[in-house]
């Protein structure tokens, strides 16, 4: 049975930089406190266990590899005892939670999401596409079975990160699936302020916006912070003190017309934003635009979509079962 109308919640705040463990307790903390105010849904920022690694935008790879050790060891893999730990959190307090985290398999590193419902179950655990920019000196790539959009009881919900929302192909992918709750996951919006507007607040705020709006779909942005402690571990030279500001939390909840659904939380504070959704509206939204229902033209215009996992090893032997 599907729930039609219901809270959710998105989380601001600062991670536990490089420390699994304690960024654990936090979010635990944080998904008691949403469950506690009513939400049937709590949303986390891009990796933000245990944090974006902002080293990479500072400086040059060889400065950046005295974090690398400790990054790779306080990355989390899906099943371990942390993971576990979230699981378990999200049935407790009854409540479905979508956790960006930096996943740890084999030797690479991902940015990804996990989904788990309110019984604790695994809906997903999906990877970021393509890392953007300077993001592929540490992460991996996923691929198109990770541009999904799954079947849940708050309805067919759906997660990206950060400048995946830039991307016009697997946006439409992801609006093909019938859509109606997206996690839109971003890091913080503080690195190479007033330098780079691609980076802004401002530019990926309105990505998100566009999502809701294009998607007619609900979309929930959580949005990290970058504290002090991390300002004081990074920005080690006076030329770094402009490339990287404390604070860059901008997180929005938006409605499937592309209206902002509460009141932005100052950049500089932690907080957890709440808004009421009712799928019910999103029939209304569609009226207007569907861009894959009613407002597509396929003669014209059509997408091919891998939905595959790519696996790098295939086994040698014969899969009779397929060929039948």
């Amino acid at each position: 049975m599907v729930k039609t109308a219901y809270k959710v919640a998105a989380v601001q705040a600062a991670p536990e930089f490089l420390d699994i463990a304690k960024g654990v307790d936090k979010a635990i903390s944080l998904i008691e406190e949403a469950a506690r105010n009513g939400a049937s849904l709590v949303a986390f920022p891009e990796v933000w266990l245990p944090g974006y690694p902002w080293w990479i935008w500072l400086d040059s790879p060889a400065w950046g590899m005295q974090f690398v050790g400790r990054y790779f060891a306080n990355a989390m893999e899906v099943g371990d005892a942390h993971y576990e730990r979230l699981r378990e959190a999200a049935a407790v307090n009854s409540i479905h939670v979508v956790m960006g985290f930096t996943e740890r398999a084999g030797g690479s590193l991902y940015i990804a999401q996990a989904i788990f419902s309110d019984r604790g179950e695994i809906i997903a655990n999906r990877r970021k596409l393509k890392p953007t920019h300077a993001e592929r000196t540490v992460f991996g790539e996923g691929d198109g079975s990770h541009i999904a959009v799954h079947t849940t009881e708050l309805g067919r919900m759906g997660a990206l990160c950060c400048a995946e929302h830039i991307q016009p192909l697997s946006k439409y992918a992801m609006f093909s699936q019938n859509e109606q709750i997206h996690i839109a996951s971003w890091p913080s919006f503080s690195v190479y302020r007033g330098a780079a507007f691609q980076l802004s607040a401002e530019a990926n705020l309105a990505a998100s916006q566009v999502y809701a709006l294009e998607g007619q779909c609900y979309v929930l942005a959580p949005c990290a912070l970058v504290s002090k402690s991390m300002i004081e571990m990074l920005v080690d030279t006076p030329s770094k003190q402009n490339l990287l500001l404390e604070g860059g939390g901008f997180t929005m909840i938006f409605g499937p017309d592309g209206a902002p659904l509460a009141k932005a939380i100052p950049e500089n504070e932690e907080g957890v934003m709440y808004a009421e959704v009712d799928l019910g509206f999103i029939g209304v939204a569609k009226a207007a635009y569907d861009p894959v229902g009613h407002y597509s033209r396929p003669d014209v215009l059509r997408l091919l979509f891998n939905r595959n996992g790519q696996p790098r090893v295939h086994p040698f032997e014969t899969d009779y079962t397929e060929i039948e």
